[in-house]
């Protein structure tokens, strides 16, 4: 359990940095020129990305945004968009409690596990952070080879799994939410939650093979 709790920290916290950081919908925004194709001028798509950010931090509902679109101000987001952006709160607010509850569990197992047997755990912490590394590894690497070859399956299966509705079939030609966020978007954000995750991982494992590694070695040199 502890070991399965490290990819699902890891994954968990790379999906909440990705949905909260302003950097990456300024620069989907600029590289899908998302303001030519919306009428929505840079600087109120960067207030309207803060907007999104807000109301999924807070217990606001419905979502309301009013930003003007070729000069005239408007509601921006239809009835189904903001019903269909209700579901994926609740989606995030999931992630939330899985990177919580995982932080949480990790801290109490290693931290208890220190406080009664202190050095006489430090080794079952580093194997815990080393397979837990190498698992949050092989299931990132696997994912993400499969979005760079079939990206279009993953995304259509990520939607039927994880709504029990419709609402996410938007017009593309209409809908703002996928005028602002098209699919090229949500590739290059899958990208940087696998690359970050990875990161993460990779940092677990050098640190954990590295501790590992060493007592080793001075447990040999004293024999």
């Amino acid at each position: 359990m502890a070991v399965v709790s490290v990819p699902l920290f890891l994954i968990a916290a790379s999906v909440t940095w990705a949905i909260n950081d302003p950097g990456l919908y300024r620069r989907g925004f600029e590289k899908y020129n998302i303001s030519v194709y919306s009428g929505i001028t840079d600087e109120d798509l960067i207030r309207v990305g803060a907007e999104l950010r807000r109301y999924f931090n807070s217990p606001e509902e419905p979502l309301r945004v009013v930003v003007p679109v070729y000069g005239m101000e408007r509601e921006l987001y239809n009835e189904r968009e903001v019903h269909h952006m209700r579901d994926v709160k609740g989606l995030v607010r999931g992630v939330y409690w899985v990177a919580a509850i995982t932080l949480v569990f990790l801290l109490i197992v290693n931290g208890g596990g220190y406080y009664l047997w202190r050095r006489g755990f430090a080794r079952q912490m580093a194997t815990l952070g080393l397979y837990g590394g190498l698992l949050t590894l092989a299931l990132v690497l696997a994912v993400g080879l499969f979005a760079l070859v079939g990206f279009d399956s993953l995304f259509l299966l990520f939607h039927q799994v994880s709504f029990t509705n419709d609402l996410w079939q938007l017009d593309p030609r209409t809908d703002y939410l996928l005028i602002m966020f098209p699919q090229g978007f949500w590739f290059d954000a899958t990208m940087r939650i696998a690359f970050t995750t990875i990161a993460g991982a990779a940092l677990l494992v050098s640190v954990s093979s590295g501790y590992l590694w060493f007592i080793s070695r001075r447990q040999d040199q004293t024999v």
